[in-house]
């Protein structure tokens, strides 16, 4: 009887053994999870006055950039560069959103003096953004200034939809224009504007909304137009090329 009970307390001991170096060897062979690096903000760049005026003045390249001004709306109309759009800083940190589409796009922006597009630019890197520049502002550098208002084609659109245009104008050639374009609309582009200032309306203060295939010819026409004394003129920044318009 004392031999089988030493025969079970060998097993049993022996069973214990086994099933410690079991567990001892698996929390050996346990390796810790590894810890994930955060990923680190992309750091803002300085650009120059006279290269973001080299990027503005290159019909090709300024495609490559958007541009954003992020003073005061009444600053912006009182005289912005030719193809930036408008985004104060007061409004920016909720505004940025409607731009995440150029998360990893160049994006440029300005102001007077590049504090408040500092405070900016860190508000898109922090938020994701990659390529985020930050220029010398318009009492930097002599920029050639522009009146009309730039809009993303969306905003573009939707202004159109909601009845705010007195006259569209589609600055494209006559055989695109003829093809589809905007209920209402007139063909007038920067070849044709001299003939065609007849169709234009009396009161100065009318909206009026421009736009072309990649917002180059619509931004000619608009500036014309702001010569004229027309103060309600509106620039798709992006053309047909670039966003799909509903017509």
């Amino acid at each position: 009887m004392k031999l089988k009970k030493s025969k079970y307390l060998l097993a049993a001991l022996l069973m214990a053994t086994s099933i410690g170096a079991t567990a001892c060897s698996q929390k050996q062979e346990a390796k810790p999870e590894a810890k994930q690096e955060e990923t680190k903000p992309a750091e803002v760049q300085a650009m120059k006055g006279e290269d973001l005026a080299k990027i503005e003045a290159d019909k090709k390249q300024k495609e490559n950039y958007l541009v954003v001004d992020v003073r005061a709306a009444e600053e912006y109309k009182a005289g912005h560069i030719k193809f930036a759009i408008n985004m104060p800083i007061d409004s920016f940190e909720k505004d940025y959103k409607k731009i995440e589409s150029f998360k990893d796009k160049d994006v440029v922006l300005y102001c007077n003096s590049g504090k408040k597009s500092g405070k900016a630019a860190e508000i898109l890197v922090n938020n994701g953004f990659t390529k985020v520049y930050n220029a010398d502002g318009v009492k930097q550098f002599k920029y050639d200034l522009v009146t009309f208002t730039n809009l993303m084609g969306a905003d573009f659109e939707k202004d159109i939809a909601d009845g705010k245009a007195g006259l569209v104008i589609d600055a494209r050639d006559e055989k695109d224009f003829k093809d589809k374009t905007f209920k209402d609309a007139v063909n007038i582009g920067p070849d044709s504007f001299e003939a065609n200032k007849d169709k234009l309306p009396k009161d100065k203060n009318t909206a009026i909304y421009v736009f072309c295939y990649s917002g180059n010819k619509s931004a000619t026409v608009a500036g014309e137009l702001t010569k004229l004394g027309y103060t309600n003129v509106f620039n798709a920044l992006d053309g047909s090329k670039e966003y799909a318009f509903k017509f």
